[in-house]
């Protein structure tokens, strides 16, 4: 019985680690190289980055082609 709720509470866990760097991904506020940096940041910062990325990017501003 430990066992199934420790593995429920590891893959809910999981999940709300994944959500952020899943959404940085498909976002189309970055691209590139940025995106990457963006992802690795979460990745090894955690949720702030997300939460700077929210606030930050793009960290430049596109022009209209």
């Amino acid at each position: 019985m430990d066992f199934i709720f420790g593995s429920i509470f590891f893959m809910f866990w999981l999940v709300i680690w994944i959500i952020p760097v899943v959404l940085i991904a498909v976002s189309n506020r970055t691209s590139g190289g940025e995106k990457a940096a963006w992802i690795l940041a979460m990745i090894f910062v955690s949720w702030f980055a997300w939460i700077f990325y929210l606030l930050l990017a793009p960290l430049k501003s596109r022009s209209a082609y």
